[in-house]
Parts: C-alpha cells; structure tokens; sequence
C-alpha cells in the first residue's frame, strides 16, 4: 500500500446544478378497453399461484395430493413417535399424469433407516389410487432440525 497522505480538492460553487429528470408520462388513450401505448406488465400476476394445468386431483388440496400425504403421515420414523410428514422430513410433494416425486430427508445421514426409509416412501406412495410411478429424491440440504416440525409433532414429543 501506498503510505503516501491522499490529497483531495474542494471546489466551492454558488448553486447546485439542476439534476436532469424524467418526463412526466404522456397520456395514454384508451382503446376498445385496452391502453394504447403501454408497456406490458411483467410483474402481473408474480404473486398469483399458478393456474392448475392437467389433473385438479394432483394439485395441492386435491384427492390424489391428499391421499399422497395421508400415506406419508402413515409411515413413522422407528425411533421417534411421530410420522415422517409432521416430523418435516417430506420437503415437498409434486404430482404430474399419476408420477409422485417426492423430496425428503431424514434427521441425519447416520439415520438407521437411511436405506430402507426412501424404499418404504416409494411403495406407500405408488400404492395410492392415481399414482402410477414415483421418484423419492433424498436430500441433506437444507439439512433437517426439529424447527421443522409441526406443532402437532412438537406436541407429540413434548416441546411445546
């Protein structure tokens, strides 16, 4: 580094400059109920969730999605008295034409259950009306921490 004293300059002025600005918008007409002019609005519909495409029954909240969570909250970790799903180990749950792909972890890698547990998911979700196939995708990022769980399981385990 350079140990040399920095020098800097004072220029002294009578008035700030006028900062340029941005013209005020021009008017916009409308025609046949549409604004004639306007930019698109990309943001339109950001916070909306998506609109269901295929089967209504694999989307959140329908039969086949809620049959899919029934069977995960079927299957109970050996160690601990409370279903994987409460227990948040089930990341996420996507349902596409009769194909469950389920995302999991378990409370750590050392986990007893750690190669039987996915085989377990799979053959409890494929057996649900409506689900064909499914894919169990293991994890470890974001790794599992008993924040995860529900409040119904917290209860079960005495935290609460």
């Amino acid at each position: 580094m350079n140990d040399q004293p920095r020098k800097f300059e004072i220029e002294e002025v009578a008035e700030a400059r006028e900062v340029p600005r941005a013209p005020p918008p021009r008017a916009l007409a409308e025609v046949d109920g549409d604004v004639e002019g306007r930019h698109p609005d990309y943001l339109e519909g950001f916070l909306k969730p998506p609109a269901v495409v295929g089967n209504p029954a694999e989307a959140p909240g329908g039969d086949t999605y809620e049959a899919v969570i029934a069977a995960l909250r079927d299957i109970f970790d050996p160690e601990i008295p409370v279903n994987i799903y409460d227990m948040g180990l089930i990341y996420g749950v996507e349902i596409t034409g009769g194909h469950a792909n389920v995302t999991m972890t378990l409370t750590t890698p050392h986990c007893p259950v750690a190669e039987t547990m996915p085989a377990e998911v799979e053959m409890r979700v494929s057996s649900v009306p409506g689900i064909a196939t499914a894919d169990i995708n293991l994890v470890w990022d974001p790794p599992w921490d008993p924040g995860k769980m529900s409040d119904e399981a917290k209860l079960e385990m005495g935290m609460l």
